[in-house]
């Protein structure tokens, strides 16, 4: 397992919470609009700075009283047979813990909240069902079956939880939103948008993409909102 990033403090990543965030490197998806190449591409992540785990776990110490969770993104945490290690480590000092993933590992992310190893889940949904791009950026293995079964897990789950999209020009039609909020909505459910951002991304053609305003994307959670618990846009 690669740690390949450590952000020290935040007030918005984990909800309610002072976290750190610590960062994996590897993924299974291969979404061209990315902007987190460093931890997706094999060529990137070589000459991507590391961390060792003992230096992650000794920040730890030092923030005990100071933090009150750890996000765990990456890349895709879960592709890590090391993951339910490493988070009951974190768990052990005291740490409330979130989980930032794809969706695509089902039966980690079962296994990591029957184990009350997580606290809380943000899964991002990269499209409608009926959106090609799903079938292009899944890596081998990994079935759109995966992504319903996390959905449905998590919807049925008692877990905190939220689903967030990044919207993205070329990728995106406002008309789909209303098959996503079908799909994953609920009375327990919370959706955030957030935007596009053209910066370092995967396929350097995306670079070149004007973001939505955000005026769009605020009509369309509230086109969508009455689908679910919380829908907010998130700039």
């Amino acid at each position: 397992m690669i740690v390949a990033g450590l952000q020290k403090a935040t007030l918005i990543d984990y909800p309610g919470k002072i976290s750190c965030v610590v960062f994996l490197a590897m993924c299974n998806f291969r979404c061209p609009w990315c902007y987190s190449a460093e931890l997706v591409l094999p060529l990137k992540i070589a000459k991507q700075s590391k961390i060792s785990e003992q230096e992650f776990f000794n920040f730890l110490k030092e923030r005990k009283g100071l933090l009150d969770g750890v996000v765990i993104c990456g890349g895709e945490p879960t592709i890590n047979k090391e993951l339910p290690n490493f988070i009951e480590k974190i768990k052990k000092m005291g740490f409330f813990v979130k989980l930032d993933t794809n969706g695509s590992n089902p039966i980690m992310l079962k296994d990591l909240v029957k184990a009350g190893l997580i606290d809380y889940v943000a899964m991002d949904i990269k499209a409608s069902p009926n959106n090609k791009i799903y079938s292009k950026i899944l890596g081998e293995g990994i079935k759109f079956s995966n992504i319903e079964d996390s959905v449905k897990f998590l919807k049925n789950s008692k877990i905190d939880f939220e689903f967030r999209t990044t919207v993205v020009p070329e990728i995106h039609q406002k008309e789909e939103f209303k098959e996503i909020a079908n799909w994953i909505g609920g009375k327990n459910v919370k959706y955030y948008l957030q935007n596009f951002r053209a910066e370092k991304t995967i396929d350097p053609e995306f670079e070149k993409v004007k973001p939505f305003q955000d005026e769009y994307l605020k009509e369309i959670v509230q086109e969508i909102s009455p689908h679910f618990k919380e829908c907010k846009f998130r700039g």
